[in-house]
């Protein structure tokens, strides 16, 4: 009788986790390295060897404790991709103050439940970003910092919030400067940072990071030195990372992706940091690849399609690039092939995780077969578990059948902060994190993942994974990108829709591209809908809001009342 394999695996590694704090880590990597480019901030024109890094790092945090910023007390940053957002990120893990990362993208109504959730006793802000005004919110949310003294805010709307700290040079009421608070670090000597820093442990929180709910308000994973440390180190280890590299940086800063797999990246290795522009442009992205000789280049889908896409990208000289990573949403396989051979990136990785698992769960491998390099998330990460359970009994499936992901180890977050309900329902008794993703598992222990367990589709009975219908869909050669997703249906219970973009130039009709699909996928698999776009609404990181399409698309098919049926 032939015994089953079952769905799990464990990561081996000859190298072990690091047990230091972020600060220490990065004194170290400073005194290997001092005279390496460690931050090049394009849209700023700045520079930093790692010796200058820490010198501005040093200041920020003994500004910070100059302000009053005491150990586990919450400071968020609201900003897009500058350097003082990295300067922010280790200067609070030097003296143990809980950075909140703030979407870019927030508003009024979101960034005030995060202040408010966080506890945040102190906030630093960009003055503002594409056509939002950081400041005009906070006078709005706070209209008391008008007449407050810098430093002392009483906020009835942010009872916690005592102290906002501007970036930039204009002075604005009730607001510090940056260049006050770097100046406020004649107060403090460094001896007293130096006995503050050896204070921390690398289990303490360090960091919030608000995931973007799809119903009710956001959670924030809080996650410590030792699972984000570790986590950026591993990726770019995986990467063969050395002191040599330089990384572009497209991707968000708040977001896992920017801050640790990208920063935290760099920095356990002495490599560069690089950021082109202070959000994603994909011609600051391809000039700034050729002009510093990038040899890592990071992003989601989307951002490699819109390089791969743009008219100027032939004139661009990408011959340095080696590596870099797609992640944050399911990677197209025919957009990988493209990464690899368009744009050099032969050792181009796929990672796959989310926030709450620090982020980074499984990657592929260099010198893995090339089916296994794109059309697979890769294998487990060092020194982290992964098993696939039904999703209904949570119990372990055989390799090769679909069910829920999870993931256990040094990874997992400490909690959803102050959330104890959401967080028990994330975290089993056994400390292993629930991803909601549905995965597969082969015989060599690559993983795929074919859908969110809240998207997959059920059309009369039959389990649709969009995940498989978009691979080949991508295929069609006129289609850039395409999501599908579920839409009500009266006598199916759900039906198939496609949201097609189109490349430049190209045209095509609804009946086209379900011709291409005749024959070649289920009759059940093929899409009852199509709509063609030119986006899709998604996340500042990239990642498509499938939700917000279901929403629109039952408006614009008038399938208000096949919603509005009740199921079990």
């Amino acid at each position: 009788m032939e015994t089953k394999r079952w769905s799990y695996v464990s990561g081996p590694s000859d190298k072990p986790l690091i047990g230091e704090t972020i600060g220490d880590m990065f004194d170290q990597t400073v005194a290997r390295f001092p005279d390496n480019e460690a931050l090049v901030c394009r849209q700023q024109g700045l520079r930093y060897t790692y010796a200058q890094l820490k010198d501005e790092v040093d200041r920020c945090a003994r500004g910070l404790m100059a302000l009053g910023l005491g150990k586990s007390e919450r400071i968020g940053i609201w900003a897009p991709n500058r350097a003082e957002w990295t300067i922010t990120q280790f200067a609070t893990a030097k003296i143990g103050a809980i950075l909140v990362n703030l979407n870019p993208s927030y508003r009024l109504h979101e960034i005030e439940y995060a202040l408010n959730q966080s506890g945040c006793s102190m906030v630093i802000i960009s003055p503002q970003f594409r056509s939002a005004d950081y400041t005009a919110m906070l006078y709005e949310l706070a209209p008391e910092l008008r007449t407050a003294r810098p430093g002392e805010l009483p906020a009835a709307k942010l009872p916690a919030l005592r102290t906002v700290i501007r970036m930039g040079d204009q002075a604005s009421p009730g607001m510090f400067t940056w260049a006050e608070l770097m100046a406020a670090a004649a107060k403090v000597r460094p001896e007293e940072l130096a006995a503050r820093q050896a204070e921390q442990q690398f289990d303490d929180a360090i960091n919030i990071q608000y995931t973007s709910g799809t119903t009710g308000y956001p959670k924030g994973a809080t996650l410590s030195h030792h699972n984000i440390l570790n986590n950026g180190y591993f990726v770019a280890e995986l990467m063969r990372f050395t002191d040599q590299d330089r990384l572009v940086i497209p991707v968000p800063l708040y977001h896992c992706f920017g801050m640790v797999m990208a920063n935290l990246g760099c920095v356990t290795h002495g490599a560069t940091m690089i950021y082109p522009s202070e959000g994603f442009d994909p011609l600051a992205v391809l000039q700034t690849v050729e002009e510093e000789r990038a040899t890592a280049l990071y992003g989601v889908p989307t951002m490699f399609i819109a390089e791969l896409d743009h008219p100027e990208f032939s004139r661009f000289d990408l011959g340095n690039l080696r590596t870099g990573v797609m992640a944050g949403s399911p990677c197209p396989v025919e957009v990988m092939k493209k990464v690899q051979s368009m744009m050099n990136m032969r050792e181009v990785e796929i990672c796959y995780g989310m926030t709450e698992t620090s982020p980074v769960s499984t990657q592929t491998r260099i010198g893995a077969p090339l089916a296994k390099q794109v059309g697979t998330v890769g294998q487990v990460h060092p020194h982290v578990e992964v098993k696939i359970v039904d999703p209904s009994s949570g119990k372990l499936v055989p390799r090769g059948e679909t069910g829920e992901l999870c993931t256990r180890g040094y990874s997992v977050m400490l909690c959803y902060w102050d959330n104890p309900d959401a967080t028990s329902k994330a975290i089993d008794a056994a400390s292993w994190m629930h991803t909601g993703d549905l995965a597969t598992m082969d015989d060599e222990g690559y993983l795929n993942i074919v859908g969110r367990i809240k998207d997959m589709i059920i059309r009369g009975g039959e389990n649709i994974y969009p995940r498989e219908i978009e691979e080949f869909l991508y295929s069609h050669p006129k289609v850039s990108d395409v999501q599908v997703i579920g839409v009500p249906d009266l006598k199916y219970g759900e039906e198939i829709m496609a949201w097609v973009r189109l490349k430049p130039g190209e045209s095509a009709s609804e009946e086209e591209i379900r011709a291409f699909c005749k024959g070649q996928i289920a009759h059940f698999k093929i899409p009852r809908y199509v709509k063609f776009v030119d986006d899709f609404p998604m996340t500042v990181t990239g990642k498509i809001q499938k939700f917000l399409m279901r929403k629109q698309s039952i408006d614009e098919l008038d399938l208000a009342a096949a919603a509005a049926v009740k199921t079990a």
